[in-house]
């Protein structure tokens, strides 16, 4: 086990928490909603040689914001990790970041193109680059609705069901319904309510992500065939001129199995 060191850092309207580990070139992990206790195990098999910033986002876990009902956008959560980045003081960096974390970090790329030099973004759900994206956005805000109307396993049905990730019967109700985490439920709270819109309706400038300074990598899971944000990422990628990265595992195979994940991920760190 690598040092870990639990920090904060206060910006305009918020007061994000972010843990460190190892020494050597920066890597940022992040997810959204995913907080930094779903990256730990990468990130320590990634601080044998590299220091490893993971970071719970604005409004989830312990990275609580001053107005609890403000909207998490993007835009926001990129400013947020170039302030990371900057206070740690070892940028530029490599950003990973997977679901609507990649969205993060492709916004990083845009907004804070000195932050990071190799941006890889794995499975961005990113409705506005497919055909159907009219039919796709009014889905999303369908189950955001019926979450928001207290109907919590039939908003997490509709997701899945959108998203064509298959769970066995009965799974939906063994993972959101009975007697839950309280922080668990705050967390998925503010992400229906705050955090998903945003994220899934961003739309980025492909033109200027292909011929910025930014490296660009897409990443998608191996198992994700046929899944939503392999279409998403796909289509992305395609915007780009450039082929996907294929990392073991599907939407979650950094966490489902980080010892998997980790080879690739260094081979892609490696041509940057």
């Amino acid at each position: 086990m690598t040092t870990q060191t639990a920090l904060t850092l206060d910006v305009d309207d918020a007061r994000l928490y972010y843990e460190l580990r190892g020494s050597g070139p920066l890597v940022v992990l992040v997810g959204a909603p995913m907080d930094a206790d779903s990256f730990a195990p990468l990130a320590e098999l990634l601080a044998t040689d590299h220091t490893v910033l993971t970071t719970d986002p604005r409004g989830i876990n312990r990275s609580p914001l001053d107005n609890p009902d403000q909207d998490s956008t993007p835009a926001q959560r990129a400013a947020d990790l170039a302030a990371l980045i900057t206070h740690v003081g070892a940028g530029p960096a490599v950003a990973l970041g997977s679901s609507g974390g990649a969205v993060s970090v492709l916004t990083l790329a845009e907004l804070f193109p000195d932050a990071v030099s190799t941006v890889i973004a794995h499975e961005p759900p990113l409705l506005n680059l497919l055909d159907d994206r009219v039919e796709q956005l009014g889905l999303s805000e369908e189950l955001r609705a019926t979450y928001l109307s207290g109907d919590v396993i039939g908003a997490w049905e509709k997701f899945f069901a959108q998203a064509n990730i298959m769970v066995p019967p009965g799974a939906i109700e063994g993972m959101f319904g009975g007697e839950r985490d309280p922080q668990s439920v705050t967390d998925e709270r503010f992400w229906f309510g705050h955090e998903l819109g945003p994220s899934v309706g961003w739309e980025p400038d492909v033109d200027a992500l292909r011929d910025g300074p930014v490296r660009i990598v897409v990443g998608i899971g191996v198992e994700s065939s046929g899944q939503l944000c392999e279409r998403t990422s796909t289509a992305l990628a395609a915007g780009l001129g450039a082929e996907p990265t294929r990392f073991p595992g599907g939407h979650t195979g950094f966490t489902d199995d980080p010892a998997a994940f980790e080879p690739v991920l260094r081979a892609v760190l490696a041509k940057g």
